[in-house]
């Protein structure tokens, strides 16, 4: 293979320079080999990723080197017409076109304009509430790696056309066999065409997907500009994983980061009339008629674009956000196309991906801009990256985002705008209407409410004995009866349902697993080890809620787990203060929000002011967002949570930030009032219902709620003393949200193949809950975490998981669900999921 190429790692198209892969292929020993046109093609970098030692880096895709948009553009509409061709006028006027997040996304339109008049639909990344999946796939290797289908039309997936799959790259075939494999089984064609830039299998995969074709009955084209090989020696990964830390240890002790200097150029939002009929890009189906659209509209928006940039600006980059890569790229085209005087427009894009950059000629991502992702993504928090902008001598940056991603993080300090601007003396941004399905809104908003003066009178709070175990004034539950639905599902069914979008976590219950005697025992001796710590932390969170929110506050626990915690709460006020605080408990579903008639309720009886939310603990703080979301839609509650524990630092009101046992997480409703999870489904909660439980009456026997509640409220005179200390400490002290937990829980998805965070559940008391309701595939331990965790281990033993000791873990331990708990799928190492 040549060890030179006409583009280096900054995309320039100059003189032939070192090959932007020489770097890595001299010190991990890679080597490419394969059709002469590879090294123009590709160069090579380094993955932040312990699974994947190298990334190859395309230098036509626009994805992590800044290329003219007509050079990105040609590479696709050309792969598109040698797909017409393969195909026949006839078979191509019947094809659809299916592209993969979020590298392929923009590709995937350049190759269906190619074919003609083929619609377009690529594979997201971003749920949408509501909306529900035709389908998702798995892509082993990726950083995240949960791909969904949510075509607006599902009629799309469902021809009997070709199926022409593009990505950027083939490196073993795993994820079109994966995607063939499940749309097959739904949808049979008899014929597919892979198509992608380049084309890096080894002999084995190649014979094994002639072999897939053959079992399917159907026929299998691959389409490529190039094709070759990767040879990687056997110890790649080792090697790679210590030259990152090695290379980033010294570019930290040599220059610190520069990227992290403090914005400087000139922030402007552009104008950009963008056709409101058109998808911003091929989440939801992109037809024919789109197309014809966005075409017409193109020179007008380049115009309105040109008109704003200033007139010295020579050197200008257009840089997509993530998926959205196609809409960034034709105004890219356009605006080249518009101020072709001597200008120099680029395109790319950010992305998830972490790379390594290094600054030199033979390195294929030079530089690195490092910012928090503003699109409120679905697997939370977390960094995203812009490849070769610093230092690359831009005058301008247009940068281009959908409405769902214009939020105050991406203009806050430290965000991408301002780090843009760090480094182009102007930017602009660029805003097209995202489209969502209308399906979506109804779900991923509360139920539409009639208005005050006709809407139904809403039933009062349930209470104990009628309803729970509780007293009846330690709680009103705002919540329906549905004691006499049959809703429980095996769990292994419930797992898989939830995973493969079939249905939400909220439509059934888990069956209430109840534990052994010798587990009932290790309970009682938790309890009685941790009242007096629990007890201190009860009385340091209702120290600071009185102090800081309201001296009379309405304590509205979220059902179940924040139900015993409201409880003592309000125990402590009476006990300490002389107080008979209210405290009801209310439903909240992840996706789904919080129950708005429970809500309404309140208002109606108390000042929304005064309502504090409670909840037992924070994990990875998902819950904590979905409040902040659901309570914007609702004017005068505090959309802030106050919890024991927040092992995640997720909150600002807390008893503790250790993660130890809470003994309630040991069991499911018979430490909660024998009080079932929470139920959210349609045919059982209308528009004016409070979501709906059940009260296991039978389970009376085995009832230790009040147990707990009286076990730890006997201990609060003995901790008063050191409550008064500790509230008075965290009163002076700042305690803003860290989110610390979330970078472990990010590391944890990378290292293990994980592809929804929502299948990892950090803290004590999270992971007891998988133990008891999911279908556990293994515990991760922190190396000496001591009692705390012996119930883990036993019901860990008892259900045959694995449990790993690890460092640097800031929980004591972290549970992981079974990833696509399916017939026939995989766990990250490669061994069969099964029902336990």
């Amino acid at each position: 293979m040549a060890s030179a190429t006409r583009d280096g790692s900054d995309g320039s198209d100059g003189p032939a320079v070192v090959w932007s892969g020489r770097w890595v292929a001299d010190r991990l020993g890679v080597t490419l080999a394969g059709d002469e046109e590879l090294p123009a093609l590709l160069g090579l970098a380094l993955r932040r990723n312990p699974k994947r030692a190298h990334l190859l880096v395309s230098n036509v895709l626009g994805k992590h080197v800044p290329r003219s948009p007509a050079v990105v553009y040609g590479a696709g509409y050309d792969l598109g017409v040698r797909v017409r061709a393969l195909l026949g006028d006839a078979e191509a006027a019947r094809a659809v076109v299916l592209g993969y997040a979020e590298t392929a996304t923009g590709l995937g339109h350049c190759v269906a304009d190619g074919v003609g008049s083929a619609p377009y639909l690529h594979s997201t990344r971003r749920p949408v509430p509501g909306v529900p999946s035709a389908g998702g796939f798995e892509e082993a290797h990726s950083h995240h790696t949960s791909h969904l289908l949510l075509p607006e039309d599902p009629a799309l997936l469902t021809g009997d056309g070709p199926l022409v799959l593009v990505d950027d790259e083939f490196s073993t075939g795993n994820t079109v066999l994966n995607t063939v494999r499940t749309l097959h089984e739904r949808h049979p064609r008899r014929r597919y065409v892979i198509v992608a830039l380049v084309d890096m299998r080894a002999p084995a995969d190649r014979d094994r997907l002639t072999a897939f074709a053959a079992d399917l009955g159907a026929r299998i084209d691959l389409v490529a500009l190039a094709s070759g090989t990767v040879d990687l020696p056997d110890d790649v990964l080792a090697k790679g994983t210590a030259l990152v830390a090695q290379e980033e240890a010294r570019q930290t002790a040599a220059t610190g980061d520069p990227a992290a200097a403090p914005g400087a150029g000139a922030i402007r939002r552009a104008r950009l009339a963008w056709p409101v009929e058109t998808p911003d890009g091929g989440r939801h189906g992109f037809d024919p008629d789109d197309r014809e659209r966005l075409e017409a509209a193109l020179p007008a928006m380049a115009a309105e674009l040109a008109a704003e940039l200033p007139s010295d600006a020579r050197r200008v980059l257009v840089l997509g956000c993530e998926e959205l890569m196609y809409a960034p790229l034709r105004l890219a085209t356009a605006l080249e196309a518009t101020i072709a005087d001597g200008a120099d427009v680029r395109y790319s894009t950010t992305t998830r991906s972490p790379v390594l950059a290094v600054d030199d000629p033979g390195y294929a991502i030079r530089t690195r801009l490092v910012f928090p992702a503003h699109d409120d993504p679905a697997d939370g928090p977390g960094d995203r990256y812009a490849y070769n902008v610093a230092g690359a001598g831009f005058d301008a940056v247009v940068a281009v985002v959908d409405s769902t991603a214009d939020t105050p993080a991406l203009h806050a300090p430290g965000g991408l705008l301002h780090q843009l601007a760090a480094h182009a003396p102007h930017v602009l941004l660029a805003v097209v209407p995202s489209r969502v399905p209308p399906s979506a809104h109804a779900s991923s908003s509360p139920p539409p409410q009639a208005p005050p003066e006709t809407a139904p009178m809403l039933p009062e709070p349930l209470r104990g004995p009628a309803f729970s175990s509780y007293a009846p004034d330690e709680v009103g539950w705002l919540l329906q009866d549905l004691s006499d639905v049959a809703l429980e599902a095996p769990t292994e069914e419930r797992e898989e349902a939830v995973q493969s979008g079939g249905a939400h976590y909220a439509e059934s219950l888990p069956v209430e697993y109840q534990p052994s005697a010798a587990y009932q025992r290790l309970f009682e001796r938790a309890l009685d080890d941790s009242a007096a710590r629990i007890a201190r932390a009860v009385g340091t969170v209702t120290e600071l809620v009185l102090a800081e929110r309201s001296p009379r506050p309405v304590l509205v626990s979220l059902a179940r787990a924040g139900t015993p915690v409201g409880v003592l709460m309000r125990r402590w006020a009476r006990r300490r203060h002389g107080l008979d605080l209210p405290h009801y408990a209310v439903s909240i579903v992840r996706g789904r929000g919080i129950d708005a008639n429970a809500l309404r309720w309140l208002r109606e009886h108390h000042d929304p002011a005064d309502v504090v939310f409670v909840d037992g603990w924070t994990g990875k703080g998902a819950i904590t967002r979905e409040l902040a979301a659901a309570i914007a839609e609702f004017d005068g509650f505090v959309p802030e949570i106050a919890v024991l524990a927040d092992p995640g630092g997720c909150v600002s009101t807390y008893g503790t930030r250790e993660d130890f046992l809470i003994p309630s997480a040991c069991l499911n409703s018979t430490v909660s009032g024998l009080i079932s999870r929470t139920v959210l489904r349609a045919d059982l909660v209308g528009p004016n219902d409070y979501h709906g439980a059940k009260f296991y009456r039978d389970l009376a026997d085995a009832d230790v709620s009040n147990r707990f509640l009286d076990s730890i409220a006997a201990r609060f005179d003995e901790v008063a003393a050191a409550v008064d200390r500790e509230a008075k400490e965290l009163l002076a002290a700042d305690r803003t949200p860290t989110w610390a937990g979330w970078a472990a829980v990010e590391r944890i998805c990378e290292e293990y193949g994980i592809h929804d965070v929502n299948l990892v559940k950090p803290g004590v008391g999270e992971t007891t809950r998988v133990m008891l309701r999911r279908v556990p595939w293994r515990v991760l331990a922190r190396r000496g975490a001591g009692s705390d965790l012996d119930h883990v281990r036993l019901l860990a033993e008892q259900r045959g998981v694995p449990v790993e000791e690890v460092d640097e873990l800031p929980y004591s331990c972290v549970g992981l669900i079974h990833p696509r708990y399916t017939k026939g799928a995989t766990g990250a190492d490669g061994t069969a999921v099964s029902a336990r």
